[in-house]
């Protein structure tokens, strides 16, 4: 959900994460776990250091090392970020909370000036947010005061130091298995209840899913690199069978998940947003439809809360409010569901893709510039957007599962006010990983096309923004890369001319940007440099060979069609004036001011039909689906897609 493209408040946070020369963690610490240390080498002096961590945590605490290990992947995939907070002022490898200082100043739908129903046909909905109060933080957001009493350790200690926050983890977890009545065994499966509780959920659906998938990276084992480039393994014990009737004696609540559409892979609860009528004929927070039935679903928006849960599903339920589909919980991966897939939320700032499309909000708020995602959330998130992906039929590729930083502006007056959220530093990479999935080189290396495929920890764009305007940020991995308007670092950055002004370094300017999984036509080529089609002109990216930051791919283009010099590119599939029937006003073609000049080539995600659902009055006597004749396609244009008609292009397949 963040940032507008002028409000340096609310931009994206920037994660640390340093790419190093990859380390071995010591023979002899390994070798429990693996039976044989990796035959590799390093001389740095820093090997192990988390790994013995680990091992030093679990004597103290008498909490199972393999435990240990498992829940700290699945918080943080042991990466310590360079002790920046995550998006809900998680620090270091086991995820301590001390949100005290994390609650945002500003919300999603309120900054800013975009109208996220995106339909001029009605009046814009623009709310006010009042911050919530420091004491309305939940206690699963302050985990690091409890560990820094039980430990005896600063609390400054616990977010700076690697070891100290394992330690503080190792203590909580024991801590939990006392509660519980449980021995501090050796034994792994044992001490399911207390991962469940660990996960700070108060139900047992949502503490059963996050304690099954600790005991899942269990089954499976994991060996990584970390962000600061020490070797971390777990050996796999798939014969592991956990004490899942523990979880009875966890105290929790029963979750109500009445109706909702989640996989069972989930936990999912329902959280609904009032369809109500209030004031001079208004109404709220959604609109009623009837899809796929109606209208196919195309799209799923992928956004970011900066809100608290706890304030996100207060909002939620105001009618003078706005929607979305769900919300996903950072510290556990619960999900809530606010509006069915039948009916329309308002979420992405343009009504064509709002009528087309599923919001999945992921909580988050800045408690500093410095960010990032858990991996609960995104295992969950994951899971919920493959399950859509089934039931809807919905592609799982960047074309329709969008950042709500892709939804382009649908007139040119509200360019400049689409929201940049989830920013550069969601790992879309790994997210489509997840999502079974992967990005990879589909081609020959003199293919037409290009998969835009970073590294993302060693990919480190600078930015500038985080805290105040033209400051730099911290250096971060990233989706994003950065564009330019000749094959040098030192030339102009490209220019979107539907922002109004110059294009700068700052997280939330898109002007000169491209996203990990996005594809374009490939223009030219300069040595390590690639240069693409990008807002109608020719845009340069550094592209070595040895460390690409994009892979050769193979799918259908658009160009202008003969006798064209140029075409125009639209924000919104509307159908032609003649399809709309009595009584419902004709909803006006503008192009947006972008063009594609005769020769130009851009992917192609989706061809779609010109549509608009009228839906402006709370009865839905008078709703209707306006289908036109005219057909579009919707391309990879800037940073944002775009939608050009049929008519006016010639549709080629990538190769030459």
């Amino acid at each position: 959900m963040r940032g507008s493209a002028t409000d340096s408040t609310s931009v994206p946070g920037n994660r640390q994460l340093r790419r190093a020369a990859v380390p071995l963690a010591s023979a002899a610490l390994l070798l429990p776990l693996l039976g044989a240390a990796p035959a590799q080498s390093t001389t740095d002096s820093s090997a192990g250091r988390l790994q013995q961590a680990f091992a030093t945590a679990s004597d103290e605490y008498h909490v199972p090392q393999s435990v240990l290990l498992a829940v700290s992947y699945l918080q943080s995939r042991w990466d310590w970020h360079g002790g920046a907070p995550s998006v809900t002022g998680g620090y270091g490898p086991m995820h301590l909370t001390d949100a005290r200082t994390a609650i945002a100043t500003t919300e999603h739908y309120a900054e800013g000036t975009e109208d996220a129903r995106g339909d001029g046909a009605r009046s814009a909905v623009h709310p006010r947010i009042d911050v919530p109060a420091e004491s309305a933080v939940p206690a699963r957001l302050k985990t690091l005061a409890r560990a820094a009493r039980l430990t005896g350790l600063p609390a400054g200690r616990l977010r700076t130091d690697p070891a100290a926050n394992v330690t503080g983890g190792a203590a909580l977890l024991a801590a939990a298995q006392k509660e519980l009545g449980e021995p501090l065994s050796t034994d792994p499966a044992d001490w399911y209840g207390a991962v469940a509780r660990f996960s700070g959920a108060d139900d047992t659906a949502t503490a059963a899913a996050y304690a099954n998938d600790v005991y899942d990276v269990l089954h499976t084992g994991e060996e990584r690199t970390t962000d600061d480039g020490q070797l971390v393994a777990l050996a796999a014990e798939p014969g592991l069978a956990p004490d899942t009737a523990q979880l009875e004696r966890t105290g929790l609540r029963t979750l109500s998940a009445d109706g909702t559409e989640c996989p069972r892979s989930v936990s999912c609860e329902a959280v609904w947003a009032p369809y109500a009528q209030f004031g001079n004929n208004d109404y709220g927070n959604h609109d009623l439809g009837d899809r796929p039935v109606s209208q196919r679903i195309r799209y799923i928006v992928i956004h970011d809360t900066e809100g608290t849960w706890d304030g996100v599903l207060h909002l939620i339920q105001d009618p003078t409010y706005v929607s979305w589909n769900y919300t996903i919980r950072s510290t556990d991966g619960l999900i809530a569901q606010h509006v069915k897939a039948k009916d329309v939320a308002w979420h992405a700032g343009n009504w064509y893709v709002n009528a087309a499309s599923i919001g999945i909000e992921h909580e988050g708020f800045l408690a500093n510039p410095d960010a990032w995602y858990t991996e609960a959330m995104y295992r969950s998130s994951a899971r919920l957007v493959k399950y859509l992906s089934r039931t809807y039929g919905i592609p799982l590729d960047r074309q329709h599962i969008l950042g709500h930083d892709n939804v382009p502006g649908p007139t040119t007056s509200v360019i400049p006010a689409m929201h940049t959220d989830p920013g550069p530093y969601w790992d879309w990479r790994h997210y489509f990983q997840l999502l079974g999935h992967p990005f990879k080189r589909t081609a020959g290396k003199r293919s037409g096309l290009v998969t835009i495929l970073p590294d993302y920890a060693s990919n480190q764009p600078e930015y500038t923004g985080c805290t105040t305007s033209g400051a730099p940020c911290t250096a971060h991995g990233s989706s994003e890369v950065r564009l330019y308007a000749d094959h040098d670092t030192s030339a102009p950055l490209i220019k979107d001319v539907g922002l109004g002004k110059d294009p700068t370094i700052d997280v939330n300017d898109l002007s000169s940007r491209v996203a990990t999984g996005q594809q374009y036509a490939v223009a030219d080529r300069w040595g390590d440099w690639t240069a693409i089609w990008y807002l109608g002109q020719k845009a340069w990216f550094r592209n070595p060979s040895d460390e690409p930051v994009a892979v050769p791919a193979k799918g259908l283009v658009i160009t202008p069609r003969d006798g064209l010099a140029s075409i125009p590119v639209y924000g919104r599939a509307y159908p032609e004036k003649e399809a709309y029937p009595a009584g419902v006003p004709a909803q006006s073609v503008v192009p947006l001011p972008y063009t594609i000049p005769a020769g130009q080539k851009y992917v192609v995600g989706d061809e779609v039909p010109g549509e608009y659902y009228y839906s402006v009055t709370f009865t839905t006597d008078s709703h209707r689906v306006v289908l036109g004749k005219d057909l579009y396609y919707e391309i990879q244009y800037g940073h944002r897609v775009g939608f050009v008609r049929a008519a006016d292009v010639t549709l080629q397949g990538s190769a030459g």
